[in-house]
């Protein structure tokens, strides 16, 4: 029998099957990525309650969700190299699996499939199976196109059944984390995360001078207090320490942990960030988020949810930088030109602002 019939025989034969007893999440990084497989885990928690969940992930990113009730967080550390792949065997041991939701399509993620022992390895359609995902495992979920990066990993839990429920996230949060928000916040306040991660051509983040003039308005005429947070890289670090000369802005750049800045997401009014895991760490918390988008299609990575405050200015990078359009490009093309974040104007931002504040008023008891 053909690749493709025998394929499809599987799917058509195990779709019918809705008890699940244990399954094996796999989505190593990143941040925000590793947001959206928690909302598909709360859907098989939703739907199963008994059912035995394992989720393989990567070391920063299970400092976040590493600890969700009801699940077993096994970390995949790639510092240690071919040592990780030996670190999950011994964990996984000779448990075998009803099914491996196959979250992340890369080299990594490939690999350490073969390390899982599962009757039912699930992977991303052909299209969708980068770096050769689809020699790895034995189903596909449906060919999607045009599908926000939340809904493209949903259709994991789509395919074994799984019920649809209410989106939700939950991320566990310790008082501790609450505490230290309320002590950096304790009025009105508006964070701003203004850089993307660093990696190569990366190309998400809107010049300095332009965040500064967005927190002078919002702490001189908006009269909300600000937050700057990052990392400790020496980007971060510089853009920290120069947005906090504005009067009234706060730079807590590499000076929170990742369950502690989620918290002063949960505390803001709004968040002001490009395509990063902040936003979809506010997201997850109910957070408005002000997302600055030119290199990236809002559509596929932008917040969830709320995304009528989200400045985009990708159709016209994509024109501009590319010479096309939305429509002509595969959906999620990036547009890889340094200058592309800089279409995103001061009156674009301040635009959404005002949205968002009026939204907050009309939200207010």
């Amino acid at each position: 029998m053909p690749t493709e019939a025998r394929d499809q025989t599987i799917i058509d034969d195990t779709l019918s099957d809705k008890l699940i007893n244990d399954v094996c999440v796999v989505r190593l990084s990143a941040i925000g990525d590793t947001c959206h497989a928690l909302a598909v885990v709360r859907r098989l928690q939703d739907n199963w309650p008994d059912a035995r969940i394992c989720w393989i992930i990567g070391r920063t990113e299970a400092s976040l969700l590493g600890d969700v009730p009801g699940v077993e967080s096994i970390i995949f550390d790639k510092r240690h190299g071919l040592g990780a792949y030996r670190e999950v065997a011994l964990k996984l041991g000779d448990r075998r699996f009803d099914v491996a939701l196959c979250m992340h399509a890369s080299l990594r993620a490939n690999w350490l499939y073969r390390k899982i022992r599962a009757n039912r390895k699930l992977g991303f359609d052909k299209t969708r199976a980068r770096d050769l995902q689809w020699l790895f495992t034995n189903e596909r979920v449906a060919a999607a196109h045009g599908e926000h990066a939340l809904d493209a990993m949903m259709g994991f839990a789509t395919h074994i059944g799984a019920e649809p429920t209410p989106v939700r996230w939950d991320i566990p949060l310790p008082a501790d984390a609450r505490a230290f928000a309320e002590q950096q916040s304790p009025g009105p306040s508006v964070v701003i995360s203004p850089l993307s991660s660093q990696r190569f051509r990366n190309y998400r983040n809107w010049p300095i001078e332009s965040f500064r003039q967005i927190c002078e308005r919002l702490t001189s005429e908006l009269g909300y207090r600000v937050l700057i947070t990052g990392g400790r890289t020496e980007i971060e670090q510089r853009y920290g320490h120069a947005l906090a000369d504005v009067p009234g802005v706060q730079s807590l750049v590499g000076k929170s942990t990742l369950k502690q800045l989620v918290a002063v997401l949960e505390r803001a009014a709004f968040v002001i960030c490009p395509d990063s895991g902040p936003a979809h760490m506010a997201t997850a918390v109910g957070t408005p988020v002000v997302g600055l988008y030119a290199s990236s299609n809002p559509e596929r990575t932008g917040p969830y949810r709320l995304r009528q405050f989200t400045v985009n200015r990708y159709p016209d990078a994509l024109a501009h930088f590319l010479d096309t359009s939305v429509d002509a490009v595969r959906f999620g093309t990036r547009v890889r030109h340094p200058e592309a974040m800089s279409l995103i104007t001061i009156d674009d931002v301040n635009s959404k602002i005002d949205a968002v504040v009026d939204y907050l008023r009309t939200k207010q008891p």
